[in-house]
Formats: C-alpha cells, sequence, structure tokens
C-alpha cells in the first residue's frame, strides 16, 4: 500500500495502525514528491496496488481567509495528477480522502450525502472544499469512463495527539488546547477564543478516521459520498469548557465576536458508513480530548515543537497537517 501525506497528522496515524497489521506500506512526503507535478505523482503511485491519498493542503479559519489560492489549485491539482496517474500506473484500489468543507454553508442537520451538492460552501473554506469535492466528480467520471476503481470517504473534523498546535493556523481544538493549557501554567485570568461559541461541530479522533479509510479501502465499492464521523454535535462553547476543565484552567472565557464564526452547524448523517463498511467512531469526546491534552503537555514538557511543521519546498503544503 501506497500512502501520501503519511507524515501529516491523519498519515501518522495511518502508518501506525498499518504497522499494527504488519502491512507493507510506502510513505509519500510532500518534501520528496511534488504531486502538483503529473511525473512526481506518477512516480509516487508507480507499482502500487493500493493507493491512499491523505496530501493536502489545509488549516483552520485563518490560514483559509490567507491562503484561497493555494488552497484551490495544491489540492485539486494534487487530487487531479493522483486519479490520473494512479490509473494509468493500474492502481488497483484509491482512497481519496474529502472533508466536511466540501458541504454547502446552509444546510440542514445532520448532513446527509445526497444533500452534498445542493449549494455553496462556507466561505472561508470554500477553495479548499470545492478542490476537495471535485474528487468526488473524479472518482465518479474515472469509474464510469475505465473501470477505475476509487472512493472518496467525507471526513467529519479531525482531532488528536499529533496535531498542529499553530495559534494561527490550526483547527479550533489544537488552538484551545494550547491556549487553555498555557493559561493554566502561566496563572492567566483569561483566555480569549474566536467568534461567539454558538457554532456547532463533530469532531472525529484520528484513529477512528484512519481506521475507517483503511475499512474503505477494503469493502467500499462506490464512489458516491460516504460520510466518516461521529454522528454527534457539540457546540463550540461546550467544546470550550471541556477543554478547559481538562487543562485545569479556572480563569473567564472571553468570545471575540469580531472575529469569524464559520459554518453556523456541522455534523453528519453517518449511516452509510456504518452500512456499508461497518464502521462506528469508538472514542467518544471527552476521551479523546484527554489524550490530545496529555500528549500535548508531554511533547511541551519534553522540548517537542508541537506547535508547527514545516513548509519547505518543493510543495509549500503550509504549517498544518495533511488530511
Amino acid at each position: 500500500m501506497t500512502v501520501t501525506g503519511g507524515g501529516g497528522f491523519l498519515g501518522t496515524a495511518v502508518m501506525r495502525l498499518l504497522e499494527d497489521l504488519d502491512a507493507e506500506v510506502r510513505l509519500i512526503r510532500s518534501r520528496d514528491y511534488d504531486l502538483r507535478e503529473a511525473s512526481a505523482a506518477r512516480e509516487a503511485v508507480d507499482g502500487a496496488h493500493t493507493v491512499l491519498h491523505l496530501a493536502a493542503r489545509v488549516g483552520g479559519i485563518g490560514f483559509n481567509r490567507r491562503n484561497p489560492g493555494p488552497l484551490a489549485y495544491d489540492n485539486l491539482m494534487m487530487g487531479a495528477n493522483i486519479i490520473e496517474q494512479s490509473r494509468l500506473a493500474g492502481v488497483s484500489r484509491l482512497v481519496c480522502a474529502c472533508s466536511v468543507c466540501a458541504y454547502p454553508k446552509f444546510m440542514k442537520t445532520p448532513f446527509r450525502e445526497d444533500e452534498i451538492w445542493d449549494g455553496y460552501p462556507e466561505e472561508s473554506n470554500a477553495p479548499y472544499g470545492l478542490a476537495k469535492k471535485m474528487l468526488l466528480v473524479l472518482s465518479g467520471a474515472y469509474r464510469r469512463q475505465y473501470g477505475f476503481d476509487s472512493c472518496v470517504p467525507v471526513l467529519a473534523n479531525l482531532y488528536g495527539p499529533n496535531d498542529n498546535f499553530d495559534l494561527e493556523d490550526s483547527h479550533v481544538i489544537a488552538a484551545m488546547i494550547r491556549k487553555f493549557v498555557e493559561a493554566a501554567e502561566g496563572g492567566a485570568n483569561k483566555v480569549v477564543l474566536w467568534g461567539t461559541g454558538r457554532p456547532s461541530r463533530e469532531f472525529l479522533y484520528v484513529d477512528d478516521a484512519a481506521r475507517a479509510l483503511l475499512l474503505s479501502a477494503e469493502r467500499l465499492e462506490t464512489s458516491e459520498p460516504v460520510n466518516i464521523g461521529t454522528g454527534m454535535e457539540t457546540s463550540i462553547r461546550d467544546l470550550a469548557e471541556m477543554i478547559r476543565r481538562i487543562a485545569g484552567f479556572d480563569g473567564d472565557i472571553e468570545w471575540d465576536s469580531s472575529k469569524p464564526d464559520g459554518q453556523p452547524s456541522r455534523y453528519l448523517d453517518v449511516t452509510r458508513a456504518r452500512e456499508l463498511i461497518g464502521f462506528e467512531a469508538r472514542v467518544q469526546l471527552y476521551e479523546g480530548l484527554t489524550r490530545t491534552v496529555a500528549s500535548y503537555c508531554e511533547a511541551v514538557a519534553a522540548g517537542v515543537d508541537k506547535f508547527q511543521r514545516s513548509h519547505s519546498a518543493p510543495i509549500s503544503l503550509g504549517r498544518r497537517h495533511h488530511v
């Protein structure tokens, strides 16, 4: 099996699971293969029976607002090249990770797969979300035209140990963990968080996501979208209270409403994943948050840089994980 983005946040969890299964795996790192180039993508997938495409350029709201062009171009080119070159190389099975950001901004919850085409994504996520959404278009088109076997599971918001905790570019859980832990250790009397806290999200522990992707590689025989998540909705305010408690911070929370909230509500109907691949999430949110806070604190105590990832050439994927 070949895994693109295998050195990133999600990729690391996938690689760990494959190692536990004694699988023979080839890890493709973006610093070695610029997947925006067709020749590099071909080299990456040559000889593979199964490919998991996890490499992406992705970040939180702040990163998305600063980088709409690269988010659209890099993700679109990587996805198109991996699908086309996998077909030409004779890959038997391709799994491309998609994102909940592909869904329209205004949706009835829970999000159902048949409604993914019913509107435009939330503006700050749209360049990324639409580029990832094209994976669904390409997968279906290649299945009809060439009989090429690929699938595109749609992942909820991920979190867990080994995430990126850079405050400028990280997603909400990683940013909150860093803020609350630093405030608790520094004796601060308040923590300032983005937005109003009113939106809701669904959060999937990274090890559960990794397991779902391997189940998809084994069992998912459609190019139609399949939601991967917990099916559970959590408000950002409730999330903040959980992390504050776990981090041991007893000060106040101040919500900065001048900052954007993003999509109003986001969680998934996960019935299709349960029926098609037998997936159900195992890690409850509070348990996963506890593990993530502990991992972050251990890394800080050990002097390990968990705040940012390199964005060195050739692909400049940014200071975020691969998804």
